[in-house]
């Protein structure tokens, strides 16, 4: 428990009704979008709304002590964002201006509480865009998105949040406000701490200003749906499509349990043509109206070749957001099947999709448990959803079972644990698998030399050791 003096010198610095001590109030911040796990309620809630405020309250954590626990909109799906050990969450929601476009330099400054959507949106009014766009992208905020480095569907042919970055402005864990990058497309002045910071989900600082890169709105975009027979076929088309010369602003996977519960739940009708299929792929080009026709035809003729059952070219603006439309909601529609959804996001080399989804079906198959693929084929990355009734405890042993088969089948394909979600808790015990321990050993070398009294984000990421304490 925080010292009751302690929490009235937070009142001060951030001013009373932006911090939250009652149970009711703290219950909310207890959790994240992670499924099944216990909730651990923190000692407090800061709603801050300055670099300034949260600089000093971490100060503050370091004198005390107390934990320090970043939080963004609560989207994450590993748990980055819950409080482990109790503490004081730091909010960045209430910080949510977009500060500045500069459409001149094309670039973006924000607050790390701004609705990535709302980013986009400003940005296209001005004939421009922001490239990552997760899942979450309606709801999720950019801070967020930079603790993670979030991908997306058009990551791709624009890359992970990382690459869409110039500067930041951070409090690092001892209370240290600093700059970081530069609004210059080059800089090698020194170490790169700012991409030491993204994805460090949290543990090494909380990012209190971004600067990002936009860039111009394509002129012409054409959506495709290809339909395969069989899932092998669908994964195999993938690698062939860049072997043809094409770089696809996305290509996205779904299989035929995705796409039929889709079917079901949300009323959506991708075409009659998909409805038995095995996978489908939705693939979209962007450019010149030229170059944009020319690797259409390209594509359609890979997809015929691979044995596509049939390919659709999406005629309008709207047909082409109906596709969309369908991928993103198959994770909700997943959601309304099953109790329990556990999704995790691997990512394979392209030559591994074809071994990757047949040997997870497989997996699902041999452990009776329902499995549906779906996600971002175009960079090998897909979300694997086991689905299962939490009161059924031989069937979540199923999938747990069914998890740890499928992560050392990934990493004997020279895959990785996470492609977008992070570590947080919930893949903590599989690191090692992709990690050594001297790997390891210097993180978390790198996390006590800036975070000495360990107090930023606590038992995250690395698996926790006897000598860590608790």
């Amino acid at each position: 428990m925080i010292d009751a003096g302690v929490l009235n010198e937070i009142g001060v610095i951030v001013g009373a009704q932006h911090l939250l001590t009652s149970p009711e109030e703290l219950v909310l911040y207890g959790y994240d979008a992670t499924p099944a796990v216990d909730v651990v309620r923190p000692d407090a809630v800061v709603h801050a709304g300055s670099a300034e405020e949260i600089a000093e309250i971490v100060r503050l954590a370091n004198r005390t002590p107390f934990y320090v626990i970043p939080r963004g909109a609560g989207t994450g799906l590993t748990g980055g964002a819950r409080p482990i050990r109790g503490g004081v969450v730091i909010s960045t929601q209430r910080m949510n201006r977009i500060l500045r476009i500069d459409a001149d330099n094309l670039q973006a400054v924000v607050q790390p509480g701004v609705v990535t959507d709302q980013l986009d949106k400003q940005a296209r009014a001005q004939g421009l865009f922001y490239a990552p766009d997760p899942q979450s992208m309606a709801t999720c905020s950019i801070g967020g998105n930079l603790a993670e480095n979030a991908g997306g569907p058009h990551a791709v042919k624009y890359g992970v949040t990382r690459q869409s970055v110039l500067a930041l402005q951070a409090v690092l864990p001892e209370g240290q406000l600093v700059r970081l990058g530069a609004r210059t497309l080059k800089s090698v002045a020194g170490y790169d701490l700012l991409s030491l910071l993204l994805g460090s989900e949290g543990t090494l600082g909380v990012i209190t200003e971004a600067t990002l890169r936009l860039l111009p709105l394509p002129e012409a975009r054409r959506t495709l749906l290809a339909s395969f027979a069989e899932v092998e076929e669908a994964a195999a088309a993938v690698g062939a499509t860049f072997r043809a010369g094409v770089l696809p602003a996305a290509i996205e996977f779904m299989d035929g349990n995705a796409i039929r519960c889709v079917e079901d739940y949300e009323g959506s009708s991708l075409t009659g043509l998909v409805r038995e299929a095995g996978a489908v792929l939705i693939i979209e080009l962007d450019g010149g109206a030229g170059d944009v026709e020319r690797t259409g035809a390209i594509v359609e003729r890979v997809m015929r070749e691979g044995k596509a059952k049939g390919v659709k070219l999406a005629k309008t603006e709207e047909e082409a957001e109906g596709l969309w439309s369908a991928r993103r909601a198959v994770g909700p529609a997943l959601a309304k099947i099953a109790p329990l959804k556990v999704n995790e996001d691997i990512v394979v080399p392209l030559s591994g999709l074809p071994r990757a989804v047949a040997g997870i079906h497989s997996i699902g198959a041999e452990q009776d448990i329902k499995c549906a693929i779906f996600g971002h084929a175009g960079d090998g990355n897909l979300h694997v959803n086991f689905l299962a009734d939490p009161q059924n405890s031989d069937e979540v042993r199923r999938v747990e079972r069914a998890v740890d088969e499928m992560f050392a089948l990934v990493i004997s394909l020279g895959g990785s644990i996470t492609g977008e979600h992070g570590v947080g808790t919930t893949k903590q015990k599989y690191l090692s698998l992709e990690l050594s321990e001297e790997s390891m050993d210097a993180m978390r070398a790198i996390k006590a030399a800036l975070d000495p009294r360990g107090i930023m984000n606590p038992a995250k990421i690395f698996p926790e050791r006897a000598e860590d304490g608790a």
